[in-house]
């Protein structure tokens, strides 16, 4: 560039006006405002994620924006001689980020206050749990000290497992062959079981009654035509006797599924020997 072209355009620049180079000013400083929004508005959208994934669609805008932003940027020099709807446009996007910021304050208090209560009501409910716990195995304790003897001689078993308690007595002690009536040892140890059973209150008493697979035949089988009729009588007889002994009736249930859920092979007369039982179990209410 030759040395009178520079002065010519030094005596140009100088001959701009003023307010080019303020309104210039001003244009800067709806930059900086911008840039400052769009800075807030994308620590708020974090701090949002944290709490919840519904305006997730948030950031795909606050990202369009922001691009559109620095495309803006880019175009400074082109956009020179159209500063007022340059300045609107800044406003319109100031605003605009400014109740979306509002908006978002306001979900992310909601979203607290909401985790607040959630986290309440979780601890109330691992008390409620950690207390159910502890009843049931003092109730399990107390059966285990009870019922010591039929236990040692494999009569019945007694397990606990999630807060469910089963007490599990061979048909033998309870029933004599091919009948549903409970015998009068079976009364004794039942009594056992109803001693404590009176001081349970919040759990349900289901009566369920088991067979071996061996069929049914001969002059029973009138009465009892399958292992289903047989394990039903025994269970129900079961569960009125613990009624007539105090127990509250909206608390039990008889429940007979015959030979279908055997808990040893039927193929020798130990196996068959478990499979015949009676079940009291110890569940949550519905």
């Amino acid at each position: 560039m030759t040395r009178r072209m520079l002065v010519v355009l030094v005596l140009f620049c100088c001959s701009l006006p003023l307010s080019g180079c303020v309104s210039m000013g001003r244009f800067e400083m709806k930059e900086k405002e911008a840039a400052d929004l769009t800075k807030s508005l994308q620590e708020l959208q974090q701090r949002h994620a944290e709490l919840t994934r519904e305006n997730t669609g948030l950031k795909g805008q606050v990202a369009k924006l922001t691009g559109e932003l620095a495309g803006m940027k880019g175009e400074r020099d082109r956009l020179a001689g159209e500063k007022k709807g340059l300045e609107e446009s800044l406003k319109s996007t100031s605003d605009m980020k400014n109740r979306k910021i509002a908006e978002l304050s306001q979900r992310v208090g909601e979203l607290e206050k909401e985790n607040a209560g959630l986290k309440e009501e979780i601890a109330s409910l691992r008390k409620a749990k950690e207390e159910e716990v502890q009843k049931t195995s003092k109730t399990y304790e107390d059966m285990l000290e009870k019922m010591k003897s039929e236990i040692s001689k494999g009569q019945v078993t007694i397990s606990e497992l999630k807060g469910k308690l089963t007490v599990n007595m061979l048909n033998a002690i309870l029933f004599d062959s091919g009948k549903a009536e409970v015998k009068p040892e079976g009364l004794e140890v039942l009594q056992k079981v109803i001693d404590i059973l009176k001081s349970v209150r919040d759990k349900a008493i289901r009566i369920e009654g088991h067979t071996d697979n061996v069929q049914i035949v001969g002059a029973l089988a009138g009465k009892y035509p399958t292992n289903w009729e047989l394990s039903a009588a025994r269970a129900i007889n079961v569960s009125r006797y613990l009624q007539q002994q105090g127990i509250d009736p909206s608390l039990l249930a008889a429940v007979a599924y015959g030979e279908f859920k055997p808990v040893a092979p039927n193929d020798t007369e130990e196996g068959k020997a478990r499979n015949r039982r009676i079940e009291i179990n110890l569940v949550p209410k519905d």
